[in-house]
């Protein structure tokens, strides 16, 4: 097989809705990781038995979340809103006394036009304790993009990292510093704006500083920050971060670099509401992608990053046992989670032909780098490039399926047994959100994944052989 070096990615875009989970599921997830806060889903009572199901926390758990039900009586606007909202959540500061509260708006809060943005600063006020308002309605959102719009909303909370604030601070508390810093005259030679304000034009501007933007679990913070560490490089906070009151400080001189490929609102907000720089690399997932993002964030401080090579090739050794079962494969993805380009990439990288990569919103600016990199990664191992479908149609992808018959197939668990039915592999997306993939160690995991369904082929295959030779 021979691929033209000049062949490029092609991208399509159908007309198939978002046939993914429900984007309100981002709540099992953020509030264990936001560790003083409380999720208040807005909705019906659908909203509240999709949430029993898809969490399955213990009735003695006593999880911070909650549903506020609506009724008839809510939706034909019979009852006052304002009134039902604050009475809620008077009864949450009471009982659990949160530093946050978190009202997540559903489909019917986006169909019948409720005013959450409206009534949220007036409740605030009133009950003393901070209420962001994040829209994760099915309507306009994929899956995973309701963490997307929480972290935005809460992105617009983060405190401003003003350099002309903490000079002046400095300054008055230390008057000694503010003479013996007037030799230092060339403020601008690192690319950054000088203060030109009274005695502040000849002080150095503040350093640069890193915030990392992606809920994961603390174990997987922790390894990525020490890579980071590890090249000299100071994550100086996270967003979310494990608690509400410490909310990364960000401004103009704040580099923001993402984890997840779901988070382009959240950039977007950093970008242009709290003015931050963002560092555009591919998402740490696998071995190629970790590498890759840790030396983007490098060449951004000008650092010569150290032995990521010879990390990223131990890391390949470690995956000897998985990558025979996988190399020469073919994987289809249906499109759910969002996260279906970086593990493109990655599994490519392994050895497996990607038929189709099905993703159910694509921003190109923010993934410019992940795209980049599976791209270079499909002409290097000498394969074909996937067809990448924006919003994919699932009757057509079925088809699809059926004509091209390949080895695996990623899909939302809607479709799963229908496809098993007719003799085709798949594996649950969803998985993928919830297993800790990112970060050099973690590669064997997504290989796990993916491997678990080929290898029951296997031994399925074998035990049928082994029963028809015993017949005979």
């Amino acid at each position: 097989m021979t691929i033209l070096e000049n062949e490029s990615l092609k991208f399509e875009c159908e007309t198939g809705n978002y046939h993914t989970f429900c984007p309100i599921s981002c709540v099992s997830w953020l509030y264990q990781k936001i560790e003083d806060s409380f999720f208040l889903v807005i909705g019906t009572k659908t909203c509240g038995y999709f949430l029993q199901n898809a969490l399955g926390v213990m009735i003695f758990a006593e999880p911070r979340y909650a549903m506020a039900e609506l009724e008839e009586a809510d939706i034909s606007a019979q009852l006052n809103d304002y009134k039902e909202l604050k009475r809620l959540c008077l009864q949450i500061k009471q009982d659990r006394n949160p530093s946050v509260i978190v009202w997540i708006g559903t489909c019917t809060t986006e169909i019948i036009k409720m005013d959450l943005e409206g009534m949220a600063p007036r409740i605030e006020a009133e009950i003393g304790i901070p209420i962001v308002v994040a829209r994760a309605n099915g309507l306009d959102y994929a899956f995973t993009q309701g963490e997307d719009t929480v972290l935005a909303a809460m992105a617009n909370r983060c405190p401003e990292k003003s350099s002309v604030n903490s000079l002046l601070k400095e300054n008055s508390a230390n008057p000694v510093i503010e003479n013996n810093s007037l030799s230092n005259t060339n403020s601008d030679s690192e690319g950054f704006s000088s203060i030109n304000k009274n005695s502040l034009a000849t002080k150095k501007p503040s350093k640069p500083s890193l915030v990392l933007f992606g809920s994961l679990p603390s174990t997987v913070v922790s390894v990525l920050t020490l890579e980071l560490n590890k090249q000299g490089i100071q994550v100086d906070g996270w967003l979310p971060s494990q608690r509400y009151t410490d909310l990364p400080a960000l401004g103009e001189d704040v580099y923001v670099c993402g984890v997840n490929p779901f988070l382009s609102r959240t950039a977007m907000t950093l970008m242009r509401r709290k003015k931050c720089k963002l560092i555009t690399a591919p998402f740490p997932i696998g071995p190629d992608g970790t590498r890759a993002w840790v030396e983007k964030i490098c060449k951004v401080f000008d650092i010569v990053p150290k032995g990521l090579e010879e990390r990223e090739a131990k890391i390949w050794q470690s995956l000897e046992e998985y990558l025979p079962l996988v190399r020469g494969k073919s994987v289809f993805f249906m499109g759910d989670n969002l996260l279906e380009i970086s593990l493109a990439r990655f599994l490519t990288r392994c050895g497996m032909i990607v038929y189709e990569c099905g993703v159910p919103y694509l921003d190109k600016r923010y993934q410019a780098a992940e795209i980049q990199l599976l791209e270079k990664t499909c002409l290097e191992m000498n394969v074909p490039m996937p067809r990448i479908v924006e919003k994919p149609d699932n009757y057509y992808q079925v088809q699809r399926i059926r004509e091209l018959q390949p080895d695996l197939v990623i899909t939302g668990m809607a479709l799963s047994n229908p496809l098993e039915a007719r003799g085709i592999s798949t594996k649950w997306s969803v998985e993928f959100t919830f297993a800790q993939i990112h970060g050099f160690s973690n590669s064997k995991d997504v290989l796990e994944l993916v491997t678990r369904p080929l290898r029951r082929n296997m031994i399925q295959q074998f035990t049928h052989k082994t029963l028809v030779k015993s017949d005979v």
